[in-house]
């Protein structure tokens, strides 16, 4: 039964999976082919890195919270701030969802969100911060990229994850903040600001752009209880 499979030579893979860079081959943000079709998770099973410890993993992070929530319960009560928390989260998993990115983590009236690539991740916070635009109440974020321990199977730990918090405090109400490594696979829709320098504690002085969505983006109706 073996013989009806073909299957490729161990050298070659072993040379092209050392080589393997998934922002510049893995569709579409570069040059698929079909022959050889390298995707991050298809690698031949002796190829995988150990699994008993922490996994070095590339991944872009981003951390995004409402601004004023506590400011906002004092203001108008606890259930209203329930009802901005369950529309919050429920546009979080909606839009992150139909992207690709895996919500990794709620923190309160924040989440950490985590994508393969960075252009899918800058595309689901800068919807969702685009989204909030119409509402009462803003949204801030942060993203950056870069490589990440995986510990216990569900928790990262490295500066990439570190700085994305730190760029999430620094952003503005209903601004976004994203790293250089964040700005590889930028969506065409997402407009890129000036440049500026932030100093973020632990990590120094680090150059970041504002994102937000192209004025002409049309985002779907929002139901009848939005804020």
């Amino acid at each position: 039964m073996t013989e009806q499979w073909d299957m490729p030579a161990a050298g070659p893979a072993t040379t092209r999976a050392s080589q393997f860079d998934p922002f510049t081959r893995w569709a579409p943000y570069g040059d698929f082919d079909d022959e050889d079709p390298l995707i991050p998770g298809t690698e031949r099973p002796e190829f995988l890195p150990p699994t008993d410890g922490p996994i070095e993993l590339e991944r872009t992070f981003s951390f995004v919270d409402i601004c004023g929530f506590t400011a906002l319960t004092e203001q108008y009560g606890p259930r209203r701030s329930v009802q901005t928390l369950t529309i919050f989260r429920s546009l979080v998993k909606e839009i992150a969802g139909r992207r690709g990115i895996r919500v990794a983590k709620w923190l309160g009236d924040g989440a950490l969100l985590v994508g393969v690539l960075p252009g899918p991740t800058v595309a689901t916070v800068a919807e969702l911060t685009g989204r909030f635009e119409t509402r009462s109440i803003d949204l801030r974020a942060g993203v950056a990229s870069g490589v990440a321990l995986l510990f216990d199977g569900d928790d990262y730990i490295g500066r990439p994850v570190n700085l994305a918090a730190r760029l999430c405090d620094e952003a503005r109400p209903g601004e976004l903040l994203a790293d250089s490594g964040s700005l590889r696979g930028q969506p065409e829709w997402v407009q890129a600001g000036l440049a500026r320098f932030v100093e973020v504690r632990g990590v120094g002085e680090v150059e970041v752009r504002p994102l937000r969505p192209a004025l002409d983006v049309e985002f779907p109706p929002e139901p009848d209880d939005a804020l």
